[in-house]
C-alpha cells in the first residue's frame, strides 16, 4: 500500500456523482418527484440484477423521465442531500478534483453548482426545455486512462457498478460504502474499502 500511496506524480481525484458525492440516489429522486418510482426501480433492479445490460437499462430509465421538464428535473434534485465532508474537500482541492458521472449534464447542472471541480458526465441534446435525445454517454474508465496518459495519477472513489472498471484501471481505486455497501463488482476491483465520510477525507487528505 505504501508504495501506492507515494507517487511522484501528480494526482487527481475523481468522484462519482450518486451515492459518492450525494448522500441519496439522485435518479430514484427524480422519480419519486414525478410519482413513476416504482417503474424506475424495477428498471433500477433489473439492471444491478444484470438482466438489462448498464447502457440499456440507463437508456430506459431515460425515456421514462425525458418526457418531463429539464428544469422541474433540476429543481426536483436541489435539495438532494450531499456529504458535507467531502464537498468541502472537493471545493478546497478544485483544480485536482473532479467529478465523474453518468448522469445527464442538463439533469444535474443545478446540483453541481454545489461542487466547485469540473464534471465529466453524459451529455444530452435538449430543446425547448425537453430532453430530446442522449447524445454520449460517458464511459468512466476512458476518463480515467485519459488523464493518466498525459501524466496523472488517479484517484477513483466510487461505489457502483458502473464505477468498477474505472476502479480498476485506476491507480488508487476506493470503494465508498457510506450510503449503501459497494457493489460486488466494485468490492472485487478496489484497493480500498472505506465506510465512512470522515475516513475518507483523512484518507484523501494524506495522498494530497
Amino acid at each position: 500500500m505504501g508504495e501506492k500511496l507515494m507517487c511522484s506524480k501528480p494526482r487527481i481525484f475523481m468522484f462519482d456523482l450518486d451515492g459518492t458525492v450525494t448522500a441519496q440516489e439522485t435518479l430514484p429522486a427524480i422519480a419519486k418527484h414525478f410519482n413513476v418510482l416504482d417503474e424506475i426501480n424495477d428498471l433500477t433492479r433489473q439492471t444491478i440484477e444484470g438482466r438489462i445490460p448498464f447502457v440499456e437499462g440507463f437508456i430506459r430509465r431515460i425515456n421514462v423521465l425525458k418526457r418531463f421538464s429539464v428544469a422541474e428535473v433540476n429543481h426536483a434534485l436541489e435539495d438532494i442531500k450531499l456529504h458535507k465532508m467531502l464537498v468541502e474537500f472537493i471545493n478546497s482541492y478544485s483544480s485536482n478534483c473532479r467529478i465523474v458521472t453518468g448522469n445527464l449534464d442538463c439533469w444535474v447542472a443545478s446540483l453541481l453548482t454545489n461542487v466547485s471541480c469540473a464534471a465529466e458526465t453524459s451529455k444530452a441534446v435538449v430543446q425547448d426545455d425537453r430532453l430530446e435525445s442522449v447524445s454520449s454517454i460517458i464511459n468512466k474508465a476512458d476518463v480515467v486512462l485519459k488523464y493518466q496518459q498525459v501524466g496523472y495519477q488517479v484517484v477513483f472513489v466510487g461505489e457502483g457498478n458502473n464505477d468498477a472498471e474505472a476502479i480498476r484501471v485506476a491507480d488508487i481505486g476506493v470503494a465508498f460504502g457510506a450510503v449503501h455497501w459497494p457493489s460486488a463488482s466494485v468490492m472485487q476491483v478496489a484497493s480500498h474499502a472505506i465506510f465512512d465520510e470522515d475516513e475518507l477525507c483523512r484518507f484523501l487528505r494524506q495522498l494530497l
